[in-house]
């Protein structure tokens, strides 16, 4: 049986080689330099972060990570060590090898002799740049968020204006607001969904499937709507707006045209123009069509209003099949998705 006083004892290192080992292995630089700014150690985790080798700065001064605009630190750094301060979490900005700058955390404490002589500062850097980057998404996040609430918060109260005018009864406000609200909750859906699935093309909704969540409450175990030609993607901004004005087409269909009967469905083709992109809405298979001027909710104070921020244009004909919308958007506001 081997004595275990002949196994090898991993931990038996002297105070120094350990201490040596472990600043070796650590992920964060850590540099020691003299009181003139010389770098006098460097260990593996400042190679990789400033890409620099301990052979090509050992002896070179400190200044070399240090991009110009902030050459001023360093003076004021060495004064406050040789005064015997520390400096702890001090965030800079500091330049690799290859010129690259990246966002640093600097924690700097006096190197001193046995009889308590400053001679010289340890520092250890530690790479922040991917913990900026969340904090700058995250407050870019937060502002679009608070401008998006301050958006919806408006639009709520024009649509309470909007509806308080065109309401007879308490009940008829409730039930337009309760829809209109319920067609920018299906509108807010899919700017997330939209988000989530591609960030190269997050914030934008294609109009296919805006159509298709405005008209989905209407299902009767059978598609009512089909949709031919391009498909075109508009930016998050213009989409709350889109879906209103949609959600009104599609009321007005449930009240007055073809949503009204089973068998009614609606068809909707899209074609770019020159300027533009072309919506046609047809519905078929409805009641009778009525004159325009027996027939209420067209063109309602809501869908004036919508059609000026857009910047769209709305035609209307009462043809014997049924209602036929025709609407253009400016180019400006869409993204054709052909092709993507």
């Amino acid at each position: 049986m081997t004595n275990s006083k002949d196994q090898p004892n991993t931990f038996a290192y002297e105070p120094s080689s350990l201490l040596a080992a472990i600043v070796e292995s650590s992920d964060d630089a850590i540099v020691s330099k003299s009181l003139e700014g010389i770098i006098t150690s460097w260990n593996r985790g400042a190679e990789r972060i400033f890409g620099y080798s301990a052979t090509e700065v050992i002896g070179q001064p400190i200044t070399i990570l240090i991009p110009p605009e902030r050459l001023d630190e360093e003076p004021a750094i060495l004064a406050r060590i040789q005064s015997g301060e520390r400096v702890d979490h001090f965030e800079t900005v500091r330049r690799r090898k290859d010129g690259q700058l990246i966002d640093i955390s600097l924690t700097i404490s006096p190197i001193r002799t046995p009889g308590g002589i400053i001679v010289g500062a340890s520092k250890i850097a530690r790479d922040i740049s991917e913990r900026r980057r969340g904090q700058e998404q995250q407050s870019l996040l937060l502002h679009e968020m608070n401008h998006r609430i301050k958006n919806l918060f408006a639009l709520t109260g024009g649509l309470l204006s909007l509806a308080a005018r065109e309401a007879e009864t308490p009940g008829d406000l409730v039930k337009l607001m309760r829809e209109r609200l319920v067609a920018l909750a299906r509108a807010h859906d899919l700017t997330l969904r939209s988000h989530e699935a591609d960030p190269a093309t997050a914030d934008r909704v294609s109009l296919f499937s805006l159509l298709e969540a405005m008209v989905a409450p209407h299902k009767t175990g059978r598609s009512r709507l089909t949709i031919t030609g391009d498909d075109i993607e508009f930016a998050a901004p213009h989409v709350t707006s889109l879906a209103l004005l949609f959600h009104e087409f599609t009321t007005n269909a449930a009240k007055y045209g073809a949503l009204q009967t089973e068998e009614g469905f609606i068809e909707i083709s899209t074609r770019p123009l020159t300027n533009g992109y072309q919506t046609v809405w047809i519905e078929r298979g409805g009641p009778p069509v009525r004159s325009p001027s027996l027939s209420r909710g067209f063109g309602s104070k809501l869908e004036s209003t919508l059609k000026t921020s857009l910047g769209a244009t709305i035609m209307r004909e009462w043809r014997p099949e049924g209602l036929v919308i025709t609407v253009v958007f400016p180019r400006m506001l869409c993204h054709s998705s052909e092709g993507a």
